[in-house]
């Protein structure tokens, strides 16, 4: 059933392609669009072939690969002089990496390691391919939350998990703010609503031993 399945998926992308590849041809020669349709018509049969056999990890390197390809192909065709496929290519690589890390990728150790060269890869990213604007700030507002969530649930330190999210977030916005739009302070308004996480957390905590200790005292 699998062969069969598997077979009918690949003859159903072939046909399909050379469809789109000759109504590209003749109506539309000057663009070449059915690119696009090609792409997902292939990982159809691939995907439904490792997905069935339950191997994960060959299909996470396959999907990979081949949306880098995709982006690659794309980039050359239509914006040459800028390789903005680097981009998007990072993410993908830590596809298979996590897949195959199955131990580790639970770990603090990895989240902040994987924080740290992810921070790095997108500042030199920044640096050499458009200095322009820092927006390198925002990729490592994401995914500096990774070691900090990961570590606070862990340790089932719920209250620190906001007191240092709230910390992370009131850096970021007050980043932002003097970087984009120094003549407005408006990072004051986001910093406010935020400052009631930890504030609701510590009172929540507060009344919950309160009362704790009362029940106690009850009950002496």
């Amino acid at each position: 059933m699998l062969k069969l399945d598997v077979g009918f998926a690949w003859a159903g992308s072939i046909m399909s392609i050379l469809f789109f590849a000759t109504v590209n041809y003749l109506t539309s020669s000057h663009q070449i669009w059915f690119i696009y349709p090609s792409f997902i018509l292939l990982l159809w049969p691939v995907s439904l072939h490792y997905l069935r056999k339950g191997d994960f990890k060959i299909h996470s390197i396959f999907c990979s690969i081949w949306i880098i390809i995709f982006l690659i192909t794309i980039n050359y065709l239509y914006s040459p002089s800028h390789p903005w496929f680097l981009y998007a290519s990072y993410p993908l690589i830590w596809w298979p990496i996590l897949m195959y890390s199955v131990q580790k990728r639970k770990t603090v150790s990895l989240a902040i390691f994987g924080s740290l060269l992810t921070i790095v890869y997108y500042s030199i990213l920044n640096a050499t391919l458009s200095h322009q604007y820092p927006w390198a700030i925002y990729p490592s507002f994401v995914v500096l939350w990774w070691p900090i969530v990961l570590h606070c649930v862990k340790a089932k330190k719920y209250f620190h998990l906001s007191l240092w999210a709230s910390v992370l977030s009131i850096i970021f916005f007050i980043v932002v703010n003097k970087v984009s739009t120094p003549h407005v302070i408006w990072a004051i308004y986001p910093i406010f609503a935020i400052l009631w996480w930890p504030l609701s957390m510590y009172y929540f905590i507060l009344r919950r031993k309160i009362l704790k200790s009362k029940l106690d005292e009850a009950i002496e």
